[in-house]
């Protein structure tokens, strides 16, 4: 049958005392020089989405919430960093953490080919430190899940998914995705999934997971056919040794919320189930939003809500409950990103809050603040946690559609990656 509805959760997860589930042990990545990351005034991604997602949880008393710690961000080793990273490539992004005034031309030039430089990834003064903290930050969480610590780990400054093994790229320097799987992998894990839902296809952690049998990769995006970085195809599944490990699920542009959540409900459930991970790690990119400025999806701040609630319910099906979520894109820095993870923060520690509840007044300053000192508009911006947009989603059991062209990308995906899991791609 497709995709069945979850179960909820079992019975032993009750508290028999009073009848109210004990909280899930969870630990949030922060550290304040995680802001240090900041390509400058001029670039998209601007730490202030961080500022603003962590001053919104702590308003909204998401980070006292019942069995929530706060896990520390360490700048990560030079051998940390080489489990995914050529040392040659480290060495680079160190030459870039220098200022600008005492590197030549000729070493200018150098660090081009890793790809620092231009407007993409500008190389800045601590480039490599602040690059190597938030990597820090989700080994950290790693070693978290893996120790019984938490249960679920949230790094909100992570999932810098573009970087290459010997290239910076997508405004990423180190790939703190791909260094957090192959840290779980060198530690004993037996099976890591990676759940990409970013606009742009994760294309860097598929990368250096290619020929990882350990590890399945699966990102939902805009297709490459339009969008950075022209990559995720439904034909690219992996290597010789891992055939099936990679999974893409390519959407057309002005894809919708309702087609969203239609599409990765329609892929990502079955193909967990299948697996069988025993660790979950998803990236939750907010650049997916309708208002977000360097793509062409349609995606409100409930469909974002609702996706998220499902990776919550997949982690406590087949993991149980061990889940890293990781931050990742969006531009919309002030008017959607810190909603948008405000959201992903309380799926992880505990109960969802309502896409129509209010914001915090505090936090409705500091974002009009933020504002002003970036020179947008003063005006009040959004005063709640979601869009006003309910979602009405037809399921994938409701029907295909073959002239919708949605419907038919991702059956197109089904057919791919389906069979190699033991799937029928017209039926599961």
């Amino acid at each position: 049958m497709p995709n069945a509805a979850l179960p909820s959760l079992p019975v032993d997860s009750v508290d028999p005392v009073d009848g109210a589930a004990p909280p899930v042990p969870t630990g949030i990545v922060w550290d304040d020089a995680l802001c240090e990351y900041d390509f400058g005034p001029f670039h998209p991604m601007a730490p202030i989405r961080l500022t603003l997602t962590r001053e919104l949880a702590r308003a909204s008393g998401l980070l006292d919430r019942p069995g929530v710690t706060t896990l520390p961000a360490p700048v990560a080793s030079d051998e940390q960093l080489a489990q995914v990273h050529d040392r040659d490539y480290i060495e680079a992004v160190k030459l870039a953490s220098r200022p600008l005034e005492q590197m030549t031309a000729e070493e200018l030039d150098e660090l081009i080919r890793f790809g620092l430089g231009g407007d993409d990834v500008p190389p800045f003064p601590g480039m490599h430190t602040a690059s190597a903290r938030i990597a820090g930050g989700s080994m950290s969480a790693i070693d978290a899940i893996l120790s019984g610590q938490v249960t679920r780990a949230v790094n909100f400054a992570g999932g810098l998914h573009h970087a290459k093994p010997a290239t910076a790229s997508g405004f990423c320097v180190y790939n703190d995705a791909a260094l957090a799987i192959r840290h779980a992998l060198d530690s004993g894990e037996e099976r890591v999934m990676y759940v990409d839902v970013d606009v742009h296809h994760g294309d860097g952690v598929e990368r250096a997971m290619w020929d990882e049998p350990r590890a399945i990769t699966l990102s939902v995006h805009e297709t490459g056919e339009r969008l950075f970085p022209g990559t995720g195809f439904v034909q690219d599944s992996g290597g010789a040794g891992a055939a099936g490990t990679a999974i893409n699920v390519p959407l057309p542009s002005r894809t919708t919320a309702d087609g969203w959540v239609r599409a990765i409900r329609a892929t990502v459930p079955a193909l967990v189930r299948a697996v069988k991970p025993t660790l979950l790690v998803t990236q939750h990119g907010a650049d997916t939003h309708r208002l977000d400025p360097l793509a062409d999806l349609s995606v409100s701040l409930e469909a974002q809500r609702e996706v998220m609630l499902l990776m919550r319910e997949l982690a406590d099906e087949v993991c149980g409950g061990r889940w890293l979520a990781l931050g990742g894109g969006g531009y919309a820095v002030i008017d959607v990103v810190p909603r948008s993870w405000a959201h992903l923060i309380a799926i992880a520690t505990g109960e969802a809050i309502d896409a129509t509840a209010s914001l915090p007044a505090e936090y409705i300053a500091l974002a009009d603040a933020a504002r002003a000192a970036h020179g947008l508009s003063p005006e009040p911006g959004q005063i709640t946690f979601g869009d006003g947009r309910p979602l009405a989603v037809r399921d994938w059991e409701q029907g295909f559609d073959p002239e919708n062209g949605l419907d038919r990308a991702v059956q197109a995906a089904r057919r791919v990656s389906f069979p190699e899991w033991g799937l029928d791609p017209f039926l599961d």
